[in-house]
């Protein structure tokens, strides 16, 4: 069964795997496979709805760690963890360049929106693009909550900031460094817009009384990709289990499921994978 682990208990996790003897399939279990991956993957439910499947195929148990892309990137960097899936193709590019990982490959894609509160104080529902609607939102100096963490959905809103001239500050940008579902729930609280995955959107958007009111746009699209850690860089690394994660969730069952998963009737995810 997958699990999740919270920031605190990861020290604590790598330890116990670095100190337990590593099985096989001839002597016992196979060794746990560690995947960091983006908060989106774990709010939206996509994992709960793939993992388990890929645990009966593989024999192999699967450790969550829900981090910002960033936060992700940087674990594989240190040799923290196996296996990562992100969305941030820069950052997954630098990634790969640098020797830090091996083995991308393409798995999924949605979309970001932008939501707010109904009224639509900044008007950013007839924008002419995502760019537009972000300075709209900073000429009006209504709310916006970042998340602040580095994530994926942070690196796009970084992006649209720039495309502008913008360096967002004062106090109608809020920088939370929270996940996306908590930072859904601070925009509602305060009022304000933010930028989100549709994923997680539309998994969990009961939480704010927010509304969509700008999509659409090319330059919100949302790719996601998988990586390996670089066994060259770290020996320790279970890659035997992060390739097989890897052929899985990019094979035709693994993206059949991905794009059989609905919520409300809505495909959250498209695959992507060239098999």
């Amino acid at each position: 069964m997958k699990r999740l682990f919270s920031m605190p208990t990861i020290v604590a996790l790598l330890l116990s795997l670095c100190l337990s003897p590593a099985g096989t399939a001839e002597n016992g279990p196979r060794p746990p496979l560690r995947l960091a991956t983006t908060t989106s993957t774990e709010n939206s439910g996509l994992l709960g709805h793939l993992l388990p499947a890929f645990e009966k195929a593989a024999g192999i148990p699967v450790y969550v760690i829900a981090v910002g892309t960033g936060k992700a990137l940087r674990m594989g960097r240190d040799g923290d963890v196996d296996v990562v899936l992100v969305h941030s193709p820069a950052a997954e590019q630098a990634f790969v360049e640098a020797g830090y990982g091996v083995d991308r490959r393409s798995v999924m894609y949605n979309d970001f929106i932008l939501v707010g509160p109904p009224g639509d104080p900044a008007q950013i529902h007839d924008s002419s693009s995502a760019a537009d609607a972000m300075r709209r939102i900073a000429t009006t100096h209504s709310t916006f909550v970042s998340r602040g963490d580095d994530s994926g959905t942070h690196k796009k809103e970084r992006q649209l900031w720039k495309q502008v001239g913008i360096e967002p500050g004062g106090d109608w940008y809020r920088e939370a460094g929270q996940g996306m579902g908590k930072v859904l729930q601070i925009a509602g609280e305060l009022n304000g817009y933010t930028l989100t995955d549709r994923g997680t959107w539309l998994a969990i958007r009961g939480i704010s009384y927010l509304e969509p009111l700008f999509e659409g746009d090319p330059a919100l699209s949302n790719p996601y990709g998988i990586i390996a850690v670089n066994p060259a860089l770290h020996p320790d690394i279970n890659y035997a289990g992060a390739r097989a994660l890897i052929d899985w969730i990019t094979s035709r069952e693994g993206q059949r499921m991905i794009g059989e998963y609905r919520i409300g009737g809505q495909r959250l995810f498209t695959p992507s994978a060239e098999n």
